[in-house]
């Protein structure tokens, strides 16, 4: 059976998960990549070295974000969102800093692996040229397929 995922349902998904990938276009190039992102009922917050995904990102601000959780070629949800993309600074990035701290903390509890704190922690410290960004969702469809 194939259908559409409910806005709850794909609410659900954006939660559980912490990976996904976000698509971005500037200078007739597409670009998808995967990030580690947490999601707050409206948006997905993430960081990201300086680089090309933050340049195309800051040329045209529209982007797209993909999140699944794949079984087998049977048993799939899929969510596409759009949204607008935006750096935070000062009181925001601090916040949403927090919000990926403890979604690390969250994972490394539930037994995944330190090296992503660890990456967080480096960045979050001093490292220069990284960003903390927003993507407020402003569309969100899901679809899944599932065998009885």
């Amino acid at each position: 059976m194939q259908g559409e995922l409910s806005q709850e349902q794909i609410d659900q998904l954006l939660y559980a998960r912490d990976i996904g990938r976000i698509g971005c276009y500037a200078e007739g190039r597409i670009y998808i990549v995967p990030i580690n992102y947490v999601y707050d009922g409206e948006s997905i917050y993430a960081q990201s070295m300086h680089g090309m995904k933050l340049a195309m990102m800051q040329a045209n601000p529209e982007v797209c974000f993909e999140v699944d959780q794949i079984d087998n070629a049977s048993n799939w949800q899929s969510i596409v969102a759009w949204g607008i993309f935006e750096i935070l600074k000062g009181e925001e990035a601090a916040q949403a800093l927090q919000l990926l701290m403890q979604a690390v903390t969250a994972s490394i509890a539930g037994g995944k692996s330190l090296h992503e704190m660890r990456t967080l922690s480096a960045m979050a410290a001093t490292r220069p040229g990284i960003s903390i960004y927003r993507v407020r969702l402003t569309e969100k469809t899901g679809r899944f397929e599932k065998t009885m």
